[in-house]
């Protein structure tokens, strides 16, 4: 009879981010229990470590750095952070063509008849833009960075609750839409440092066409819009625009090569890629 790790043994190493050799096939109970201990060991270990350099060395977790980064980097080229509200209207969803029919409806978060916790930035960067539009000259960039909420199946790029970084310039010439889109997914994977991205064209449910910032091995990192678009109506804006959206903790899991990106999130079971169950 041969034994391999058990699925409690198993999830584990992966809370630790211990990955056993393979095969892992044991002859007894025993051998099995010996390797799995000496590996947790070793993981605690290591964990340990990168909590201690965390407490006495770094003080900040890399999802705050990043965040900090970016928001750097896009002031320095102009552009104006912008913060608006985590609970939204479901008026709000509406204009967004997100309704019950919608396939996105279903992952919102609803509070009640009329607020749930906003599964996008869009909304709010719609209604704060077409007010400043009002006063406010083109070209005009802003951006926001904040939680937003999704009733996701939580696999290993996937979370409930996730950053997001939306950037947004109105009034980008019309012919120089594309090139802008890259310019600024450039600009941003820069300033995260992640090399070897390319661009995709594919379709979202409520931009229509647009490009997709991918890495190499086929890793969503950024999605991009662009205007005039027919959402723009419900917020009587009218002029030509490219907005491009980035999930931080996803960028955080590519460029830290981590096999989950539940590592980066916001969690009470792990601290910036380390496990805090070290007993």
């Amino acid at each position: 009879m041969s034994y391999s790790f058990s699925a409690a043994q198993m999830n584990r190493l992966s809370e630790l981010a211990v990955t056993p050799l393979e095969p892992a096939i044991f002859e007894t109970a025993e051998a099995r229990q010996k390797m799995f201990s000496q590996l947790e060991k070793e993981g605690v270990k290591k964990n340990r470590r990168a909590l201690t350099r965390l407490i006495e060395t770094t003080h900040k977790p890399a999802l705050c750095t990043l965040s900090e980064n970016l928001a750097r980097a896009l002031c320095a080229q102009g552009f104006t952070q912008v913060t608006t509200p985590t609970i939204i209207s479901s008026k709000a969803l509406k204009k967004m063509t997100i309704t019950p029919q919608s396939p996105l409806y279903k992952q919102v978060f609803h509070l009640d008849g009329k607020t749930c916790l906003r599964p996008m930035l869009a909304p709010g960067l719609y209604e704060v833009s077409q007010r400043l539009l009002n006063s406010q000259k083109q070209p005009l960039g802003i951006f926001e960075i904040g939680s937003c909420f999704r009733k996701e199946s939580e696999g290993n790029t996937h979370l409930k609750e996730f950053t997001m970084l939306n950037v947004v310039e109105w009034g980008t010439p019309l012919e120089t839409r594309l090139e802008r889109l890259k310019t600024l997914g450039a600009l941003v994977l820069d300033a995260a440092e992640i090399p070897g991205y390319c661009f995709k064209e594919d379709h979202s449910v409520v931009y229509g066409d647009g490009l997709d910032l991918v890495s190499p091995d086929g890793l969503e990192l950024a999605s991009t819009s662009m205007g005039p678009h027919p959402l723009d109506d419900a917020w009587k804006i009218t002029c030509t625009w490219v907005g491009i959206g980035f999930g931080l903790e996803r960028l955080l899991m590519f460029r830290e090569k981590t096999s989950g990106i539940h590592r980066h999130s916001k969690s009470t079971t792990f601290l910036d890629g380390a496990c805090l169950k070290l007993k």
